[in-house]
């Protein structure tokens, strides 16, 4: 699936870093404004999927490292997983429940439930896109 592009292939080494970091600002973005892990997932993907294109489909399994279908399985995981702490307080379920520390370089920090499910999210959409699109990339070679 090489597209022989000089051009394509330096924007996909060139891009994929920025789109990658743009998702996780979509990420952790969402809970408060637009974003979120749907869509930061998809622009991760999209990222990949640009390498995919300007590559190949080995390259582009290297990039990612692990396998799209683990990713979905641990995205499924955290989002049950953000389910629960609300059952333990008496809450229903899917209830959120933030949680305040001090960390020593970042100072007082929230951690949410919001944030555990739109994490989970991220990986489910990433997963599930990247299964997809790298087995049709592969059938076709």
């Amino acid at each position: 699936m090489n597209m022989h592009s000089l051009i394509l292939r330096t924007a996909g080494h060139f891009l994929l870093p920025l789109l990658l970091l743009f998702s996780v600002f979509l990420l952790l973005r969402g809970h408060d404004e637009p974003g979120g892990g749907f869509i930061g997932g998809l622009v991760a993907a999209a990222a990949i999927l640009l390498y995919l294109f300007s590559m190949d489909t080995e390259s582009a399994r290297k990039v990612l490292r692990v396998d799209p279908r683990d990713l979905l399985g641990a995205g499924m995981v955290l989002a049950v997983i953000s389910a629960i702490p609300g059952v333990f307080r008496g809450q229903a379920f899917f209830t959120a429940q933030w949680w305040e520390f001090t960390a020593p370089i970042f100072g007082e920090m929230k951690l949410s439930t919001v944030l555990i499910f739109d994490i989970g999210v991220y990986l489910v959409v990433i997963g599930s896109v990247l299964t997809i699109m790298l087995n049709l990339a592969e059938a076709e070679d």
